[in-house]
């Protein structure tokens, strides 16, 4: 019987993958005190230990205005002797290991950040909620000068690939996005224009990065709401990231500060949030989520694989690899997009939900993923370390049905 595609070599530059699945870059929110830490150090060697072809450490900012939470990697050489103690051990179990680069622009607060959050455009941001004032263009080239030297310090910590986030409304798509981006400069009206700050962070990338590094870029096939963008010119600005010569793209969509759960489908947990927030710090936000928290963070549907028929349309247009992402549990699915034209195929839930999934998954033990997505390592993750429900003890009982009803659901 021939070998699964899945467990055959993946391609990303001069990075070659023992097998086709990369755990995403979900947020993990193990980083406390924005620095590696044991839990963060014992998941990703568990997921390496279980079998993935690349893990992917999650989210961490190039400078400190760039951090959105207390529990966000931030790059600075002083973390770099345990990062590269997490990734020698990552590749002790033949797993890759990369980390995903960003800024979330005015997705933050002052005292997580230190500094007024900062965007594409000024304004007030309702997610956060919070005040954000306008980049300056010397800001603006000193946050494309961070973004290369994070991927400096990513090979120093011994990282095989960096992921640049220019999706999901951080602050690469801030720019993109006409919702997010209404300058009047040289960054902001035409297409062309609201491009110009990606094209300058992803040339000083592939300038940093050489040719011993893998460069994948996260961006948007859609921002999920009508004055974002749409597919058209999300198709424009993938074909300008080929050009631009990145390795490879992972195809998502969805809009944290306006359309998040188009990101990962389904309800949000709305009674986990609110459980694990800190009352004092944040009684205003329990109170509006408990008014009208469907409102502002509605359900969207989940089905395996929701985003193959958009990723398939930029398959058809584009030649350089391309990194599914979006609800994959099955054996069959998972071959279904590789069948499909792509080079890789990342997730997380699952991964969550079991290490070791896909060890079994290639000795046959299993063929799905037991994870029912009730999005409850979603709801906690704002607050404390992510984590699937079967691994926490003690559930109180209203959250139990939340969980329940949700799998249900589905």
């Amino acid at each position: 019987m021939a070998e699964s595609k899945i467990f055959t070599p993946a391609h990303i530059g001069p990075v070659t993958l023992r097998n086709r699945v990369i755990r995403s870059a979900a947020f993990e929110n193990m980083a406390y005190g924005n620095r590696p830490s044991k839990d963060l150090f014992e998941y990703h060697t568990a997921v390496a230990r279980g079998g993935v072809g690349m893990t992917t450490v999650a989210y961490a900012a190039v400078c400190q205005s760039g951090l959105s939470f207390d529990g966000q990697l931030w790059m600075r050489e002083e973390i770099v002797p345990e990062l590269k103690e997490l990734t020698d051990a990552v590749h002790s179990y033949g797993a890759k290991a990369s980390i995903q680069l960003g800024h979330c622009g005015n997705m933050t607060h002052r005292a997580t950040c230190g500094c007024m959050p900062v965007g594409a455009s000024g304004g007030f941001n309702l997610y956060s909620p919070t005040f954000a004032r306008k980049l300056r263009k010397d800001e603006i080239m000193q946050i494309v000068a961070d973004f290369g030297n994070a991927v400096n310090l990513a090979r120093k910590a011994g990282f095989d690939c960096v992921e640049i986030h220019a999706g999901h409304g951080y602050l690469i798509s801030q720019f993109l996005s006409p919702y997010t981006n209404r300058r009047k400069d040289e960054f902001g009206g035409s297409l062309d224009n609201r491009m110009r700050f990606m094209r300058l962070v992803i040339n000083e990338v592939m300038k940093q990065a050489g040719d011993d590094m893998g460069v994948v870029v996260k961006v948007n096939m859609h921002d999920g709401f009508r004055r974002g963008m749409q597919t058209e010119e999300c198709l424009q600005v993938a074909k300008e990231l080929e050009r631009l010569g990145v390795h490879a793209l992972v195809l998502t969509a969805g809009f944290v500060s306006k359309a998040p759960m188009e990101v990962m489908r389904g309800a949000m947990p709305l009674k986990t949030l609110r459980h694990y927030m800190d009352f004092k710090k944040f009684w205003w936000l329990k109170a509006g989520l408990a008014l009208a928290g469907r409102i502002v963070i509605p359900t969207v549907p989940f089905k395996e694989g929701y985003f193959l028929d958009d990723a398939k349309v930029f398959r058809a247009n584009l030649s350089l690899p391309l990194i599914y992402v979006g609800g994959l549990i099955s054996k069959e699915k998972m071959e279904e997009v590789l069948d499909a034209g792509f080079e890789g195929l990342q997730m997380a839930r699952a991964l969550i939900h079991d290490t070791d999934f896909v060890n079994k998954l290639k000795s046959g033990e299993i063929t799905c993923s037991e994870c029912k997505h009730s999005n409850y390592c979603i709801g906690r993750m704002y607050t404390l370390e992510m984590k699937c429900h079967c691994k926490v003890e003690g559930l109180p009982h209203r959250l139990e049905r939340e969980i329940s009803k949700a799998e249900r659901t589905l």
